[in-house]
Parts: C-alpha cells; structure tokens; sequence
C-alpha cells in the first residue's frame, strides 16, 4: 500500500463524537490516539500509549485535561508532556508520548500528522455549508476497504447509474443527456461535473412534476488532498427556475488502517435518511469495493494497468496528485 501523505489535514471526529469532559479513543493512519478539549477550550490529540510500559492510556483516568495511566499512575497533558511522576522523582526527558495539531472547523476536528509547523488552518478545505446550511445528521462510519479505492468510488459519479439504480440512480440521463467536465480550481482542489439537461426525471419526482416532464441536473463533487470530498446536486424543472431537489454533504475520509476508513458525511435529519445513507455506503459501495480490493490483492494501483475510461477522468488527476505528494515528501 502507499505511503500517506502527511503534510495535509484529515478529519479525526465531528465535535459531538468527543465526550464532555471526556475523551475520544480513535485510530488513525495505523496508530492509536486520544483526542479531547482542553479547559482552555482549545483541542489535544496525543498517542494512547504510554512511554513507561506501553499500555494504552485509555485504560486509566481522565480529568481537566490530563490522562493517567492506569497502570503506573504517570499522567500527561494535551501537549503530550509528563506532568506527573506519582514516584516522586524528576520527570525523565523520555517521558512524553507523541501529539499532533488539531483545530476545530466546520463542526469537525482536523489534524495535521506531518510537519507542525507547516499546519496553516487556513489551508483546511471549506466545508462551511455544514454549520450554515439546514440542519442535518453528522454521521460517521468505519468501512472495511482503503481510503483511495472509496475517493475513486466517489469521484467517479457515473457508477450511480449501475449500482445505485433504485437508490440514488439518474435513470439512465448522466450517458443519454449529460455532459462531463473535469477541472482543477485555484484552491487545488479536483472537481468532477456532470451537467444533464432536458433529462427524465427519477421515478421519485414524477409524482410532483406530471407525465412527460423534464429536468436539469448538476451532480457535483469536488476533491482535496488527501480524500476531503463534497457532493453536490440540485434539480430543477428544465427550462424554469423550479427546484425540485438540492443537497450538498460532505464525505471524508481518513484512514483507519491501510484497509479501513473512517467515512464522515451528513444527511437530512431522522432515521429514514440515515437508513438510506446507510443503505447507499455500507449495502451497495462497500460490498463492491471490497470486492474490488480482493480481486487486487496486494498489487500497487498502477502496476495491474487499469483500463481507463473518459469517466475516470477526476478520480486518476486524484491519484496523480497523491503520487506528486508523496514524492515531495520523500
């Protein structure tokens, strides 16, 4: 598997996933952390293990902003510092356990597991539609493939038509009356646009627009490195100005492991869309994707050869960055 990128932001938690007065136990990039608020209001995000015998720190005691370790009583802050020797000696050098920066945006918590002092919050991809769009669902899921094979997934819109048919499908209308662009903004983000007009509708929207009727519709999705995705949609009666549908949501990834990821994403509120969202990720991509991994193996992307195809178009620019940052870093 690649190397991940470091010097970039992945998103850790959504604010309401950490406890008050308590602290979260997440792995992340194949390492174990702890993630809280500090009394000061600010955020630490530090390793669950300690220096001493290696046992994870979750196992012991949190308050006001310091954990201690349950085994020998050695207790640490959100800087990753030893504060505490309960045996009375001097705290030695080596008495500290790694901590990463974390920054709280857009209802989410974000580190930076490179370089500190090149972590820029304002490079942190603008997901400002989730605090200031209607209210919503922040959900989070742990799917079972890696996270590059999902930003492919989704970058790739036109699998809506095969694998989505009943659920999320466009009826045919993104080969028959859509177009596709494929562009790279001044923020360096990668978006994939299909624009359909004069389409048939889903069968879901016939009802409210009439026999015979058409629509308008953009399926949006845009990419930051390294898979902080938005989609985006809207709908409208052709030739008038009458929105029939609009949604835009996150879907963030950051790796669990090399074969897991967390997926954050929004939805409109109440059970029955978090059902269909659940139905969407974890019935119909996951099992494919999955599928898709084992056919892989263990073989690099770029050595089996993939056939590429016009539609593919955002999700190899994806890849190509990645590989352009990873060489940078090395």
């Amino acid at each position: 598997m690649a190397e991940y990128v470091r010097n970039c932001w992945y998103m850790a938690a959504w604010v309401r996933e950490v406890p008050e007065d308590g602290f979260l136990a997440r792995k992340l990039l194949d390492r174990s952390w702890l993630l809280w608020r500090n009394p000061d209001d600010s955020w630490a995000l530090v390793e669950d293990r300690c220096p001493h015998r290696f046992v994870p720190l979750s196992r012991g005691r949190f308050a006001d902003g310091r954990i201690a370790c349950g085994y020998h009583g050695l207790t640490f802050d959100g800087t990753g510092a030893c504060v505490h020797n309960p045996f009375g000696h001097a705290v030695p050098d080596t008495a500290r356990i790694s901590a990463m920066p974390v920054v709280e945006r857009h209802g989410a918590l974000w580190f930076w597991p490179g370089d500190a002092g090149r972590a820029d919050p304002a490079t942190i991809p603008d997901f400002a539609f989730v605090e200031s769009g209607p209210a919503t669902g922040k959900s989070h899921y742990v799917m079972g493939v890696n996270y590059e094979l999902i930003a492919d997934n989704l970058l790739d819109l036109s699998h809506a038509e095969f694998l989505h048919v009943e659920s999320f499908g466009t009826n045919g209308s993104l080969f028959s009356h859509g177009a596709q662009t494929v562009v790279q903004d001044d923020t360096g983000a990668i978006w994939n646009k299909w624009d359909m007009t004069g389409a048939p509708p889903p069968g879901w929207a016939l009802p409210m627009l009439g026999e015979g009727a058409t629509v308008d519709q953009i399926l949006h999705i845009r990419w930051h490195a390294p898979a902080s995705l938005a989609l985006f949609i809207r709908m409208t009666r052709s030739g008038g100005a009458e929105v029939i549908a609009e949604m835009v949501n996150p879907h963030i990834l950051t790796p669990e492991t090399q074969h897991s990821t967390h997926y954050f994403f929004t939805h409109e509120p109440g059970p029955e869309a978090e059902a269909m969202a659940r139905r969407v990720f974890l019935e119909e991509d996951e099992p494919m994707i999955a599928a898709q991994a084992e056919a892989m193996g263990d073989a690099d992307f770029w050595v089996l050869k993939p056939l590429i195809l016009p539609s593919d178009a955002a999700a190899i620019r994806a890849r190509r960055r990645m590989m352009q940052l990873r060489r940078a870093e090395q």
